[in-house]
C-alpha cells in the first residue's frame, strides 16, 4: 500500500514537471486525456489540470464498475495528478523544442509506467490501455502509444505542424518508457 501511494505521488510530480517544464512550453502534447486536456487548455486558457480532471470522470466510472482496486488508484491518481499539473504551470523550462520533446516523453513515460506498475493511473487513456492490456496480448505501451498518436493528430488544427511532429516523438518516447517501466521494474 505504501509503495502505491509512492509510486502515485511520484507519478504524478513527474508528469506535472514533464508537461509544464518540458511541453507547455512549445505548446507540445502528451497525448491521452492529458492530451486533450492541453489542446482545451492552449485553446482556451482554463488549466490542464482541471479539464483532464473532468475529461477522466467517465473513465474513471468505468473502472469502478470493472476494477475497484485500479479504481481506488486511478481517481486518487486523477486528482493528485489534476492538482500537479496545475501547481506546477508557472514553472517551465526553456529549452529547443527537439530537447523538450524528448524530455518531456521521457518524463511522462516513467510516470505513467511508474504508476500502472503499481496498479494506478491518472484515470486518462492510461486506464483504457490497462484494461486493453489485460484482455489482450497487445504490449501497454503500444496501446497508449495509439491513442496519443490519434490525440496528437486531433491537435493539428489547433497547434499545426510543428507541434504535431515533436509531439509525435515526445508520445513515441514516453510510450516505450511507459511500457518499460510497466514491465521490468
Amino acid at each position: 500500500m505504501l509503495a502505491r501511494m509512492i509510486a502515485l505521488v511520484l507519478g504524478s510530480l513527474l508528469l506535472g514537471i514533464g508537461i509544464n517544464g518540458f511541453l507547455v512550453p512549445h505548446q507540445l502534447l502528451d497525448g491521452g486525456i492529458i492530451g486533450i486536456a492541453l489542446i482545451l487548455h492552449y485553446y482556451f486558457d482554463i488549466p490542464a489540470g482541471l479539464w483532464s480532471a473532468i475529461l477522466s470522470i467517465p473513465l474513471i466510472i468505468y473502472a469502478w464498475i470493472k476494477d475497484r482496486k485500479q479504481f481506488h488508484g486511478s481517481v486518487y491518481g486523477m486528482i493528485v495528478t489534476a492538482i500537479f499539473i496545475d501547481v506546477l504551470a508557472p514553472y517551465q523550462f526553456i529549452l529547443p523544442i527537439w530537447l523538450s520533446a524528448i524530455l518531456g516523453g521521457a518524463i511522462c513515460g516513467i510516470a505513467v509506467g511508474l504508476m500502472l506498475r503499481y496498479e494506478t493511473s491518472t484515470g486518462g487513456t492510461d486506464l483504457i490501455a490497462y484494461f486493453l492490456a489485460k484482455m489482450t496480448p497487445i504490449n501497454i505501451g503500444i496501446i497508449i502509444a495509439f491513442i496519443d498518436v490519434v490525440i496528437v493528430l486531433l491537435g493539428y488544427q489547433t497547434l499545426g505542424l510543428q507541434s504535431v511532429v515533436f509531439s509525435t516523438i515526445t508520445i513515441l518516447v514516453a510510450g516505450s518508457l511507459a511500457s518499460v517501466c510497466y514491465e521490468k521494474f
